[in-house]
């Protein structure tokens, strides 16, 4: 379980984010067009899992708009923004944005993506939407990079996600 904070005020997860090293767990999620997704598909590529509670927040939504940056021009890396929203909100946010280089999905379906990955939080004012974090996947589907924001109001640190995927 991981403690952290949304604006000061503690906030619990159901578990913590699977550790480097190891297989990350599948999962199947709904995208902007009410279609799914599963990990299993994207077999082969860098995959970012930028999670966070609600791309209505201005904080997730400059993450996403970040993602978006971050994955141009780099061919082999598929960016995924994961919260509960509805699959229309992300459609409705990524038209008005022009956003084309992360493929947002929507857990609002199935509770088994935050229960695999830890990040479902328990309490406070965004209780059962998801924990902001950052996931990286390497080709062959292992975890090669795990951010847990500390303070749920804060973007990620960027930075240190551009190190990390260098390194691949």
């Amino acid at each position: 379980m991981a403690n952290l904070k949304l604006k000061g005020n503690p906030v619990e997860t159901s578990g913590s984010l699977p550790a480097k090293g190891t297989k990350a767990p599948d999962f199947t999620l709904v995208k902007s067009d009410i279609t799914s997704l599963s990990l299993s598909d994207l077999k082969g590529k860098t995959v970012i899992l930028n999670i966070f509670p609600s791309i209505e927040t201005s904080t997730c939504s400059a993450s996403v708009r970040k993602f978006n940056q971050i994955a141009t021009g780099k061919p082999n890396v598929v960016i995924l923004g994961i919260s509960k929203d509805l699959p229309f909100a992300h459609n409705r946010f990524c038209a008005a944005e022009g956003i084309a280089n992360v493929i947002t999905l929507s857990g609002y379906r199935d509770a088994s993506f935050g229960k695999a990955y830890g990040v479902d939080v328990l309490n406070g004012l965004f209780g059962g939407l998801y924990a902001r974090c950052v996931v990286i996947i390497d080709p062959k589907g292992t975890i090669v990079y795990t951010q847990q924001v500390q303070e749920m109001s804060e973007e990620p640190d960027y930075d240190d996600v551009l190190a990390a995927l260098a390194k691949l």
